[in-house]
C-alpha cells in the first residue's frame, strides 16, 4: 500500500478528476483518494491527489492560487463555455483587433465579480448547476469576487476568417472560471467567445515541472506518492518546530501557546513527524486537523 501523501497528476484531457482518483486508488491500492480542485474533462494539467491521511490536506489545495495556459476563441458562443458544448450562436470576429482584445482582456483583471459558467459544479439547492442546464432548465449563478492576479496575451492568432484565437496565461484565486473569461472576453467584443483549450500549470507551490503522467504512475505502482506526509506539509505551510510536552498535547487536540505565526501553519514533532495544521486564534494555537498517527 502506497504511503500517505500528496501525488502532482498532470491530467490528460478526456478524463473527468474523479476518474484520475479511480485509477490511483487502484494503483496505490486504497479508497482513501481525493483531489484537490476539479478539471473539467477537457482540461489538462496540474491535479493534486491525496492519498491516506494527506486527503485531510486537499482542503488547503482547494483554496490555493492556480495558473493556466488556454486558448479563447473569440466570434463563437457555446452552451458550456467551452468546446466541450454545442455552438448557440456565432459573430463575425475578423474586424476585431489586437488592441480591442487586449483591452478587453485587461478590463477581465484584477479583482473582479465574475458570474460562473452555467455549466458548473457549483450546487444550487443540492443539485449541480450542470444537472439542471442538461435537464432544460436555465440556471443563473450569482457572481463571486475572484482575483485575476495576471492575464497575459500570449498571440493572437487569425487563422479562419471569422473567428480570433487567443492564446493566455492566467494566474487566478480558486474558485476562477477560465471559462467565465473567454465568455466574458466575447461579450465586451460583442461577438461572443469561448475556450478552446485549458491547461493547468501550478496549483499553489505545485507544477508541471513535478507533475507526473497516469503512465508513469502505473508503471511505478504502488509506490505513487511523490510527496510524503511530512514534506508535503512542510512544501505547503509554514514550519513549527515542538517540543516534546507540546507534541504530546497537540496530538490529542490540546492548544498551545502561540507562536506568532500567521497560520494555517504545520506544527511537527521532535522526530520531525507532522502533528498538526494549527491555526492562532483567542491567544492560543489551536489544531485545524490532527495528523498525528492515532
Amino acid at each position: 500500500m502506497s504511503t500517505d501523501g500528496l501525488i502532482v497528476v498532470d491530467k490528460p484531457g478526456g478524463m473527468t478528476s474523479h476518474d484520475v482518483v479511480a485509477r490511483i486508488r487502484r494503483l496505490a491500492k486504497t479508497r482513501r483518494v481525493g483531489h484537490g480542485g476539479t478539471l473539467d474533462p477537457m482540461a489538462t494539467g496540474v491535479l493534486v491527489i491525496g492519498v491516506g491521511r494527506a486527503t485531510r490536506l486537499l482542503t488547503y489545495v482547494i483554496g490555493a492560487g492556480k495558473s493556466y495556459t488556454g486558448t479563447i476563441r473569440l466570434g463563437q458562443t457555446t452552451v458550456t463555455d467551452d468546446a466541450e458544448g454545442d455552438v448557440t450562436a456565432t459573430a463575425p470576429a475578423g474586424q476585431v483587433t489586437d488592441d480591442a482584445i487586449r483591452s478587453a482582456l485587461a478590463g477581465l483583471s484584477g479583482e473582479v465579480d465574475q458570474v460562473p459558467s452555467a455549466v458548473s459544479a457549483i450546487k444550487i439547492n443540492g443539485q449541480r448547476a450542470y444537472k439542471r442546464v442538461r435537464d432544460g432548465e436555465s440556471v443563473e449563478l450569482p457572481a463571486r469576487r475572484v482575483t485575476i492576479s495576471r492575464l497575459e496575451v500570449l498571440a493572437i492568432r487569425r487563422t479562419e476568417p471569422d473567428v480570433v484565437d487567443v492564446d493566455v496565461d492566467v494566474t487566478c484565486s480558486s474558485g476562477t472560471y477560465i471559462r467565465a473569461i473567454a465568455r466574458d472576453a466575447g461579450l465586451a467584443l460583442g461577438v461572443g467567445g469561448h475556450l478552446t483549450a485549458l491547461r493547468r500549470t501550478a496549483v499553489g507551490g505545485f507544477t508541471l515541472a513535478e507533475a507526473a503522467t497516469l503512465d508513469e504512475l502505473e508503471q511505478r505502482a504502488p509506490d505513487v506518492v511523490n510527496l510524503p506526509l511530512d514534506a508535503a506539509a512542510d512544501r505547503f505551510f509554514a514550519r513549527r518546530e515542538a517540543t516534546p510536552d507540546e507534541a504530546r498535547v497537540l496530538a490529542h487536540g490540546g492548544p498551545l501557546d502561540p507562536a506568532g505565526l500567521t497560520g494555517p501553519y504545520a506544527v511537527f514533532g521532535p522526530t520531525g513527524a507532522l502533528i498538526a495544521i494549527v491555526s492562532e486564534r483567542d491567544g492560543r494555537a489551536r489544531a485545524e486537523i490532527v495528523l498525528a498517527p492515532a
